[in-house]
């Protein structure tokens, strides 16, 4: 595993493309120093090993797009997780943190019948 954030811009010639097509402006129209902070920022980005993520987040990518291409598979998965989503619904963290953050207590509304909705709308 290389030691340096360089290692991997040198070792990795997708890496470095994506990284010349940056710099050279390709997914910026031309302008060379939008992406400059960014750029510059790689070999140093701290703890966050950017430079090292990047093969495996490309290989991850490479399989998101395989997965989507079969849309059989990909439905089943997609019901699957929303299926098992239910304990990380938005509805109980908003709950949760009116509960127990914001001290919050629901208000009382009324929801409208179809019938109230069509008279709203006609007049």
């Amino acid at each position: 595993m290389p030691s340096r954030p360089t290692d991997y811009y040198h070792g990795n010639p997708e890496l470095h493309e994506v990284i010349e097509l940056l710099r050279g402006g390709f997914f910026s129209r031309g302008d060379t120093e939008l992406d400059r902070p960014l750029i510059d920022g790689l070999p140093g980005a701290g703890p966050y090993l950017v430079m090292a993520d990047y093969q495996a987040y490309a290989d991850c990518q490479r399989q998101v797009s395989q997965a989507y291409g079969d849309a059989g598979h990909w439905a089943r998965m997609s019901i699957h997780n929303t299926s098992h989503s239910g304990k990380f619904s938005s509805d109980r963290s908003i709950r949760q943190y009116c509960d127990t953050i914001w001290k919050a207590r629901p208000v009382p509304s009324r929801l409208m019948s179809q019938a109230d909705v069509r008279v709203e709308v006609i007049q």
